[in-house]
């Protein structure tokens, strides 16, 4: 469709969100959307951004798909993201809503073949912040009580999905297997010892 290569050619999508804690710049959905819209115009085009939640295996994707429509042809892009199981501070909704951003957000890049990875620059003077944003994490592994603690940290944190991140959560949920069979069993000891008689 050649207007879609037009748009192609002269979408410009600025990288306007900043994510504080690793310290780089990127671009959103909406900023993807509202740079697209004055083409759109300019091309006679509309688009249409539909969202599906499905299941693979016991996992729950939002799919994205984004269509761009000029008269009888359409051209789309599909792309999924996976829901978190557990997001601190959001609401099942909230969840959702953040998967839906990130499916569109990755559908309207192969639609308009945005690079969305990070430039050279960019990586090198953000390699400090992820390291300390790492070592962070994994301190933080070190002091989670449960399980449960542990899937909260990896579902905020999936992102890093670093070997040393990984090796520490191994090596804690270890621990606290361990810990958690022991104190079963010195529960059973309990149970079966004859109360004292006064």
């Amino acid at each position: 469709m050649e207007k879609l290569i037009n748009i192609q050619t002269e979408l410009k999508a600025p990288k306007s969100q900043l994510n504080r804690f690793s310290n780089y710049r990127y671009r959103s959905a909406e900023d993807i959307l509202e740079a697209v819209k004055p083409l759109l115009k300019k091309e006679g085009c509309y688009l249409n951004l539909t969202d599906e939640v499905v299941q693979i295996g016991d996992r729950y994707y939002v799919k994205a798909t984004v269509s761009l429509v000029s008269g009888e042809k359409t051209v789309s892009s599909t792309a999924y993201a996976r829901e978190a199981q557990v997001k601190k501070g959001m609401d099942e909704s909230q969840i959702t809503g953040m998967a839906s951003s990130y499916a569109r957000k990755y559908a309207l890049n192969g639609l308009f073949c945005i690079d969305d990875t990070r430039d050279a620059d960019t990586m090198d003077n953000t390699a400090p912040a992820l390291d300390k944003l790492e070592e962070k994490v994994i301190e933080s592994v070190k002091a989670a009580k449960t399980h449960k603690d542990l899937e909260t940290i990896w579902s905020e944190y999936e992102e890093i999905n670093t070997g040393k991140l990984k090796m520490a959560l191994a090596k804690k949920s270890k621990e606290l297997t361990k810990k958690e069979k022991e104190n079963k069993q010195k529960e059973e000891n309990n149970e079966n010892q004859p109360g004292s008689l006064l």
